[in-house]
């Protein structure tokens, strides 16, 4: 039997009203009443029916979250620090994978749209124009958390990548490296070629060292994509004695394609990560890395918007957390 509002009132002999308040916290019931009607919801099981609540309230305490890949680690990180904190304000969670599919990820967005969701958090390598006026057209508060468009104008949380990357470029040039490599993600992504690249040419350009085309290797954020990175790499006549990667599952594709042709990590190649997940200390030795605090980008991308949906002052819409780089093993 589904037990209604109406069952709940009858049984406890006040009106529907009543029941509402108390559902939703209103303080303004007799702390009697508020009982009583606690005990007959316990009683019955009712539970309040939310597409109901929504529509009455024009909330759905519903937040959309795209990610673009659920299985990779870096993006599952992100989803805890969001799912705690929505968790923290009573928001629930619809998340859904966009494969990396420009097409699916402006699908996805109506599709959440649709189901009337109060906000979105969207993660997407590859913000195109099209995609970006399609957000700023959103009835409702969008942030991108680990993601970023050119205008800057949507609000989104990140750590500086062209700093991070230079930071761990100029570690290696300051440890007497000149052959230093980068491993990095696709080029469509505005944080790869307008952030990451540019802070690894820079720490090259204050050293004095020539930038090389070919010690750039662009692939996707997978394993496979840094194995094959290592063979291009090691095919050259002046093989680098250092690589950044912008990518764990690429750092451990490159590190392990470096060991399986003999050599050894960190006597012949020094390696430095970019993300920090639970990867880079699973692997042996353990990669040095950037420090992205993953969590907290997810975490502090839902308080945000909570702000935005509650209409709260915001400060900063472009939220930058600090980085760090962490040595381990594959770095001398």
């Amino acid at each position: 039997m589904n037990i209604t509002i109406y069952d709940v009132a009858r049984e406890a002999n006040v009106s529907m009203a009543t029941v509402s308040r108390v559902v939703n916290g209103n303080p303004n019931v007799k702390p009697a009443t508020r009982k009583k009607v606690l005990e007959v919801i316990e009683r019955l099981e009712y539970r309040p029916n939310a597409v109901a609540r929504g529509l009455a309230s024009k909330k759905t305490t519903t937040v959309g979250v795209i990610i673009p890949d659920i299985a990779n680690i870096f993006y599952a990180e992100l989803a805890r620090g969001i799912e705690d904190i929505a968790t923290m304000y009573k928001y629930n969670i619809i998340l859904s994978n966009s494969d990396q599919n420009v097409n699916k990820e402006l699908h996805l967005l109506n599709t959440m749209l649709g189901k009337q969701v109060d906000g979105l958090i969207v993660m997407s390598q590859n913000i195109t124009d099209d995609f970006v006026q399609e957000l700023k057209r959103s009835p409702v508060p969008i942030v991108l958390a680990g993601s970023m468009e050119a205008s800057a104008t949507i609000p989104s949380v990140n750590i500086d990548y062209r700093q991070a990357t230079f930071d761990a470029t100029n570690y290696f040039i300051e440890n007497g490296h000149k052959k230093i490599a980068f491993a990095m993600g696709p080029m469509r992504d505005l944080i790869n070629h307008g952030e990451k690249l540019v802070g690894y040419k820079q720490a090259l350009e204050e050293a004095g060292i020539e930038f090389r085309e070919d010690y750039v290797i662009e692939g996707e954020y997978t394993y496979e994509s840094g194995l094959e990175g290592w063979k291009k790499l090691k095919e050259l006549d002046d093989r680098p004695t250092a690589i950044v990667s912008g990518d764990d599952e690429m750092a451990l594709g490159v590190m392990h394609g470096a060991q399986d042709d003999g050599l050894s990590v960190p006597n012949d190649i020094e390696v430095i990560t970019s993300d920090n997940t639970k990867l880079a200390l699973m692997v042996r030795p353990q990669l040095s890395s950037i420090v992205q605090p993953l969590y907290d980008i997810g975490a502090v991308s839902m308080r945000l918007l909570t702000k935005y949906m509650n209409k709260e002052k915001v400060q900063e819409n472009v939220v930058v957390l600090p980085h760090r780089i962490e040595l381990r093993g594959s770095t001398k």
